[in-house]
């Protein structure tokens, strides 16, 4: 199978998420990501941190949703697409079982998954992949379609 032809330019980011929450979101169960300022909306390559969250390993959301998973951590295990950033109001139920009070909330659909974790370094912020990140991760997605 021929690989799709990507778009040139800057067309997308990565966004570092500590585990187990980015293998939650490869689940399809977490479509919101919590982070304190907005973002930009369009493709990301999703990234696993070195770090993982421990305490959070142990929440019943958690634990349930991820139950049996790897936490790969220090790659690029999947892309997604953010197709809204707000906050909730105050007085608001919040818009996910995931969302945090006060976070700006990414909402994240057309998860991803990569077949194989490809090795990456991360940025807390939204970061911009090298050309061979992108090859070899769009290398696992040969029908890719951004």
């Amino acid at each position: 199978m021929s690989q799709a032809r990507l778009p040139e330019g800057d067309w997308i980011r990565g966004i570092s998420v500590k585990q187990p929450y980015a293998a939650a979101i490869l689940t399809g169960a977490k479509r919101v990501e919590n982070r304190p300022r907005p973002w930009a909306l369009g493709w990301v390559l999703l990234h696993a941190s070195k770090a993982i969250d421990q305490p959070a390993r142990r929440l019943p959301l958690v634990a349930r949703t991820i139950r049996d998973r790897q936490l790969v951590t220090g790659a690029v295990l999947g892309v997604a697409r953010i197709t809204d950033c707000h906050q909730d109001t105050d007085r608001s139920t919040p818009c996910s079982e995931w969302a945090h009070p006060g976070a700006w909330h990414l909402v994240l659909d057309d998860v991803q998954e990569l077949p194989l974790p490809v090795p990456a370094r991360g940025q807390v912020v939204p970061w911009k992949p090298s050309p061979d990140l992108l090859r070899r991760v769009f290398q696992q997605l040969p029908g890719f379609q951004p």
